[in-house]
């Protein structure tokens, strides 16, 4: 099987995508764990499926480096927006797409007949436990203790359409998250495993996160996680709704505004890296 594939990137989390307007591609679960190998592969955190829609204007199905379903990419959705523009898939600025975990919509901003950036409203978040999901018999989890090899830690969980366990902690480069991370990810109260962000809060309007992105391993940025960082720290009484907040991540910075209607707004870049065409072996 050969086909055409475009490597992209938000802030250096990046999706080898592939357009299903053109396309057909067989196995996508097999294929994800081909294509992201960095050694023999292309290179990603995952693939990143383009098709159309009956209810948006595109559809964008994501697997993660693994193999498994993601239901929802911050960064990833970003570059379908960029991707279904500049290549002229779309002529408008405002567009909708389709997701797992509902239809997103996107505001692009436009330079030079191109998408510079793209704003996307996450929609709501929630905070119950049954929505994350964790076995717990709290209705919430926020600054709760979680016991992983040997230490204690303060959890918040949150959904943003996929499941995220944040931690508040000084200093974000003293974690071994290659560690620890793994560990949280899998823990028995996840049935369907977690993301995990290390945070630290730098002010009211600016955070610091790391993160460990369930599947992938720890990635230069999650558009997702930047999302549920704001809304733990919300919670937690560090930041305030309404107001943008500035998130760190090692690839680059998001800008998120948890609005006080509960919707999440998330705004950041988007980026082409190249073009080509993969033969997959027999």
């Amino acid at each position: 099987m050969e086909f055409e594939f475009s490597k992209m990137h938000g802030i250096g989390n990046d999706y080898v995508y592939i357009n299903c307007y053109k396309e057909t591609i067989d196995k996508p679960e097999n294929l994800a764990e081909v294509v992201s190998d960095r050694h023999f592969g292309i290179g990603s955190d995952g693939l990143v499926l383009i098709q159309p829609s009956e209810v948006a204007d595109c559809k964008m199905c994501m697997y993660n480096a693994d193999g498994t379903v993601g239901a929802m990419c911050g960064n990833g959705i970003r570059c379908v927006g960029k991707y279904v523009y500049d290549r002229g898939l779309v002529s408008k600025d405002v567009i909708k797409v389709e997701t797992l975990s509902g239809t997103k919509k996107l505001k692009l901003s436009i330079h030079n007949n191109q998408v510079s950036s793209v704003t996307v409203n996450m929609g709501k978040p929630s905070l119950k436990a049954k929505d994350i999901p964790v076995k717990t018999n709290k209705s919430k989890m926020i600054g709760d203790l979680l016991i992983v090899k040997k230490r204690i830690y303060r959890i918040t969980c949150v959904s943003m359409g996929n499941p995220h366990t944040v931690i508040f902690v000084k200093d974000v480069n003293k974690i071994k998250l290659n560690h620890i991370g793994k560990a949280i990810e899998n823990h028995r109260i996840f049935p369907n495993r977690t993301n995990v962000e290390f945070v630290k809060v730098i002010d009211d309007t600016n955070i610091e996160v790391r993160v460990w992105e369930r599947g992938s391993g720890e990635t230069l940025a999650c558009g997702t996680g930047a999302c549920a960082c704001v809304v733990a720290a919300v919670a937690a009484g560090y930041c305030k709704k309404s107001t943008l907040i500035k998130v760190k991540l090692l690839g680059g910075y998001l800008y998120i505004k948890y609005l006080a209607n509960g919707d999440v707004l998330m705004n950041g870049p988007a980026a082409f890296v190249y073009t080509g065409k993969y033969k997959l072996k027999n």
